[in-house]
């Protein structure tokens, strides 16, 4: 019951936070049966596992570094999860050696037919690619297989578009299940060779489904040149197979031609700056405004002025816990991997407590009042939200009308650039196109 409870508090609260799309699952393996290990990469401190938690539809047991637990409130409810503990040296002061009834209750866990969740880097961190992966993992599925139990391994790749952005996108991506018996010897997890044959597939696994760049900085690289490919394809921008197919050319690019890596990068970055310089991207550089679209585009914004009371009320009542998150972080000062985590813990904390403040001052009205409060408050909070984040596109739609209808000859010649520049990604993409197309990947468009 604690479980259901919780994982809904926690749904509610990342699907706010963040805009999880649609789950990327072809063989339902969120779903799966039996013994089976959920594996993820780890940008995002505790926002990683808060993601799994809300997205498998089974109950999972969880492994933590040991000094959760000894935080107030957090580590309670690790403990009423059934949450592990993994004891690591670098946290100082944990005993390692407890490490071994962890991993044998994890075994334990699987041989009983449950699921555990696992995040093999061993640590959250901001690197622009996988961390190398420990070997705990591979052990305990090789463990556990020996013992009788058949095991599988789901890979799951998170990909955030701004972690530490309210609002930013996530993408969930989920691989194909690894049979860890195809790995197994009959001395299980004590065969070196075989724990790390399926600690090199998990690590291929995750790093089909991620993002995986050599430096940050190749980033708006990848965006830039994957949306100007699609706009040569009349496209919608964007597609993270394709972005990771990019990201794929652009190291061999890199490696084998660097003069001519150097050359179109230098062409992209200078177009991109171009681009922030008017606040446009390349898709907008195609929108066409007829009169009946703009016609339904006003009407539909006049109606939206009805709504405006009930949103200003939400900005007048919340104003104070949506800066709150913010001033934790502020004196908190948290590494960028763990900064949403401050964020979305401290809403957690603060959400409660706001709606009950906001309930007695409701009494000022008389019991109506604090009924009102007490129902009225979290849709509310949910129509202030939404409004917020329509009308910020809107202001943006509207702002590039007048821009490219005061303007036609920036537009045009924007345009221009973006096309040929386009036409110079696609034949780049045709020439490597099949040396980066992956498991991952689509076929077709790929390349930088």
């Amino acid at each position: 019951m604690f479980y259901r409870a919780f994982r809904f508090v926690v749904s509610l609260l990342l699907r706010n936070f963040f805009r999880v799309e649609p789950v990327v699952d072809p063989s339902r393996a969120l779903e799966a049966e039996g013994p089976v290990i959920y594996v993820g990469n780890h940008p995002n401190g505790l926002v990683d596992p808060g993601l799994l938690f809300i997205l498998v539809r089974r109950h999972v047991t969880f492994l933590a570094k040991a000094p959760l637990f000894r935080m107030p409130v957090l580590g309670w409810l690790l403990k009423g999860l059934d949450a592990l503990p993994v004891f690591r040296k670098q946290d100082g002061g944990g005993d390692t050696s407890k490490n071994d009834a962890t991993l044998t209750a994890s075994v334990d866990a699987l041989v009983r037919g449950r699921a555990i969740t696992l995040f093999p880097e061993g640590k959250s961190h901001s690197e622009p690619q996988l961390a190398e992966l420990k070997t705990g993992c591979a052990r305990i599925a090789l463990d556990a297989v020996s013992k009788g139990a058949k095991v599988r391994l789901v890979p799951v790749g998170i990909t955030y578009g701004e972690k530490n952005r309210f609002r930013s996108l996530v993408h969930v991506e989920v691989g194909a299940p690894l049979e860890v018996s195809a790995f197994a010897t009959p001395e299980g997890a004590r065969d070196v060779e075989a724990v790390r044959r399926l600690t090199d597939a998990i690590a291929d696994a995750l790093t089909a489904l991620t993002l995986n760049l050599a430096r940050w900085e190749d980033l708006p690289l990848v965006k830039t040149a994957e949306a100007l490919y699609a706009l040569e394809r009349g496209q919608a921008a964007g597609d993270l197979e394709r972005q990771k197919a990019f990201a794929r050319g652009l190291s061999l690019l890199r490696d084998e031609q660097p003069a001519r890596f150097d050359s179109l990068k230098a062409e992209v970055v200078a177009f991109q700056r171009r681009l922030e310089l008017v606040q446009v991207t390349p898709e907008e550089l195609t929108f066409h405004y007829r009169p009946s679209t703009v016609a339904r585009f006003v009407v539909r914004n006049l109606v939206w002025l009805l709504g405006l009371p009930v949103f200003l009320a939400g900005m007048a009542a919340f104003v104070v816990p949506y800066w709150i998150p913010l001033g934790a972080v502020k004196l908190a000062r948290p590494e960028a991997d763990t900064e949403s985590t401050v964020k979305v813990l401290t809403l957690l904390l603060l959400a409660p407590v706001w709606w009950a403040l906001l309930v007695v001052g409701g009494w000022a009205w008389g019991l109506f009042g604090a009924l009102g409060a007490l129902v009225g408050v979290p849709p509310l909070a949910l129509f202030t939200r939404w409004y917020l984040e329509r009308r910020v596109a809107a202001v943006r739609d509207a702002r590039v009308f007048f821009l490219f209808f005061s303007r036609q000859r920036l537009k045009a010649r924007l345009l221009t650039e973006g096309r040929a520049l386009a036409q110079a990604i696609d034949g780049v993409a045709e020439e490597l196109g099949p040396r980066v197309v992956g498991t991952a990947a689509p076929p077709g468009p790929t390349g930088t």
